[in-house]
């Protein structure tokens, strides 16, 4: 059978897109290897209607309103290779299944690449995190660290001052930081080290210390760590998308790659912000594009 568009994620992108392709009454393959980023997250903010809701409690949400449409089949399973027909896309799954769409929207998102700190793991999604928007309510007022070895770390140490101004901001041994931006940190306030951080000490997800290589010790109880991102996969690679500077895969208004047929939503197109009312709102975007441009081969036949 082929599909009138297949769907490679099953976050809030690709199920935004699944269910605006279900409701224009198309043929879609939502596939998912159910390991969403976010699992490690104790609950998703940001989204009206879904303010405070657990990561698991929106994908059940979610998957339950898409797949009352009985053209979007989900497939639960993990797509290992993408390659190009003359009539759209064969996926193939890590069982040998093939699957053929007319399109293909790629919501892979991407994957976070953290500092190597001792002892971030155990904290992370309790009380360190990496967005503020997402997470910076439930910190306010709070003694906080904020975590950056990339060019981002000023701007990143201003707007979590909007939290709360008992901060220190590390650069973990990166130059990261100019000396006027220090200087202006300081001025708000602002503890600048740049010594590289040996370990975050806590217990049972509660930041207590932030210990650095040179034995210093500074009592701390959340913040946030700012990580590198990269694509989940490597089908937009492999298809030869055009990137944006950013790394993200570079689309039109309406989700287009510049491979035709092939579109893209979410932070795999946008790589950030990373929020779950972005990427739904661009997975609607892109399932549009599709339709349009279904509609519009199916008319001149």
């Amino acid at each position: 059978m082929m599909y009138d568009c297949a769907i490679i994620g099953g976050g809030p992108a690709g199920l935004n897109a699944a269910l605006v392709l279900g409701r224009a009454r198309r043929r879609v393959a939502l596939i998912d290897n159910n390991q969403p980023r976010n699992a490690v997250t104790h609950a998703s903010h940001g989204f009206i209607t879904r303010d405070g809701t657990t990561p698991g409690e929106f994908r059940r949400i979610a998957y339950e309103e898409v797949l009352r449409y009985p053209s979007v089949d989900h497939l639960q399973t993990e797509v290992v290779s993408v390659g190009k027909l003359a009539s759209g896309f064969e996926l193939l799954d890590s069982a040998g299944l093939r699957v053929q769409a007319r399109k293909l929207i790629l919501a892979t998102g991407v994957k976070e690449i953290f500092p190597e700190i001792d002892g971030f793991y155990p904290l992370y999604g309790k009380s360190l995190f990496n967005c503020p928007y997402c997470d910076g309510w439930e910190l306010r007022d709070q003694p906080l660290v904020v975590v950056s070895e990339h060019p981002s770390a000023f701007h990143i140490a201003k707007l979590v001052l909007n939290w709360s101004e008992d901060l220190v901001v590390c650069t973990n041994g990166m130059a990261s930081l100019s000396d006027e931006q220090k200087t202006q940190l300081e001025s708000k306030g602002v503890v600048v080290r740049e010594q590289p951080i040996a370990a975050f000490i806590g217990q049972n997800g509660q930041l207590e210390q932030v210990r650095f290589a040179d034995g210093i010790r500074v009592p701390r109880t959340g913040g946030f760590v700012t990580p590198q991102f990269v694509q989940s996969t490597p089908f937009g690679e492999q298809l030869g998308c055009e990137r944006t500077e950013h790394g993200g895969i570079k689309t039109d208004p309406l989700g287009r790659t510049s491979i035709p047929g092939l579109y893209a939503a979410g932070d795999a197109s946008y790589i950030a912000p990373s929020q779950l009312i972005y990427a739904a709102a661009d997975g609607s975007r892109a399932a549009m594009g599709v339709n349009m441009d279904l509609t519009e081969e199916d008319f001149v036949q």
